[in-house]
């Protein structure tokens, strides 16, 4: 049987939250797809994914992609099936207190485009999280809907509905080529055989850049790595908190069940090599973790570290994903999502989908996004973007 080569309606490579979105959504649109995943099942960067779900954007077509899938979080089991593991907490994004001008805006472009966000006071976020340091900044976004699920059981749970539809996952499985026969692509050879297929799809996160090599098409994809941690909150503060995004100490947490507080920082992340590298944290990210989280919340200081990890996803010059055709005709990009690719899931697998069979994207317009944006010069910036996420 390894000589025969498998069929399919359109090949995905990887198995993370975007490749499982994609999947599902081709799936209903009365394709059969191939999902093929060199590990397992979200084992790249949506297993170590922090799993934030909000909207706060400063560049709108994300803000759109957000908002978009907010509906189906907000909705899983009548969209999708299964769990996602969706928790309400409440969303607060702290900007410096000079950039409050910045913060406004945004906000007023997410409110025009329909997302229940709000302009609240420091103030008001004393009230909202008692505990928290208040002092520097006048006013914060709020988000009283948003919160974050499981990235893992978010991915299974496309997947699985994916596979009613008629989809198929292959684990263990690496892309070693990409066939093509009169400028368009055929299919895939694999280190599990060959698989045919007229459209292909490059989901692979930390690895697009390699995979989309394969078939002659250049990524400005870097490999980023990133540190998390798990601190268990004291006694004192286990009333649990919002998730929150504060840019001023370059920093984001959330809670994660009872007692722990997820964290992770937004400086000084690893940069390039090879996606299968070290997985430890760097050296110092505990210590450092300490210092952030007790300049927001003081009580912290008598927190115990509970466990650290390492994910890495692909990282683009703009920081902003890669979606759309690209090389030999049916061949497209999925990827480049710098690390806030999570929350965006759901939207985008509907996006591509639409691109692919319909010729366009109508859930959100996802033109902006395409490769040629390098080429020419025309990265992404917001309006009133303050700095990049990654610093």
């Amino acid at each position: 049987m390894r000589g025969m080569i498998e069929n399919a309606d359109a090949i995905v490579i990887g198995a993370g939250i975007h490749g499982a979105s994609l999947a599902f959504h081709l799936a209903e649109k009365g394709l059969r797809p191939l999902v093929l995943e060199r590990g397992t099942l979200a084992s790249g960067a949506t297993g170590r994914s922090s799993g934030l779900v909000r909207m706060h954007y400063d560049l709108e077509p994300e803000a759109r992609l957000a908002w978009a899938s907010f509906a189906y979080f907000r909705d899983w089991s009548t969209r999708v099936g299964g769990e996602c593991g969706f928790t309400r907490t409440g969303f607060l994004q702290f900007y410096p207190r000079d950039a409050a001008d910045r913060l406004r805006a945004n906000v007023a472009m997410q409110q025009r485009i329909g997302i229940p966000a709000l302009l609240v006071t420091a103030d008001d976020v004393a009230r909202l999280a008692p505990g928290f340091r208040t002092d520097d900044f006048d006013v914060a976004a709020y988000e009283p809907e948003s919160g974050y699920a499981d990235p893992s059981g978010t991915t299974a749970a496309f997947l699985a509905a994916a596979r009613e539809r008629g989809a198929r996952l292959v684990q263990g499985c690496a892309v070693t080529g990409i066939r093509t026969a009169g400028g368009r692509v055929a299919g895939v050879d694999t280190t599990r055989g060959a698989f045919g297929a007229p459209i292909v799809v490059d989901a692979a996160g930390a690895w697009a850049a390699e995979v989309a090599a394969l078939a002659g098409v250049e990524v400005p994809i870097t490999v980023w790595r990133h540190d998390t941690a798990y601190v268990r909150r004291p006694s004192a503060l286990r009333l649990g908190h919002p998730t929150v995004i504060d840019d001023g100490n370059a920093m984001y947490f959330r809670p994660e069940g009872r007692d722990l507080t997820l964290i992770g920082l937004e400086d000084d992340a690893a940069m390039g090599g090879a996606p299968d590298e070290d997985p430890r944290p760097a050296d110092g990210f505990v210590e450092r973790v300490v210092d952030r989280i007790c300049r927001r919340i003081p009580g912290m200081v008598d927190a115990g570290l509970q466990s650290t990890q390492r994910g890495q996803d692909g990282i683009t010059p703009d920081q902003r994903p890669v979606l759309g055709a690209a090389g030999p005709e049916g061949f497209y990009l999925d990827c480049g999502f710098s690390g806030t690719g999570f929350k965006t899931g759901p939207a985008v697998g509907a996006c591509m989908a639409e691109l692919i069979v319909d010729g366009r994207a109508t859930t959100v317009d996802i033109a902006p996004f395409g490769l040629d944006r390098f080429r020419s010069g025309r990265l992404l910036a917001g309006e009133h973007e303050d700095h990049g996420i990654w610093r």
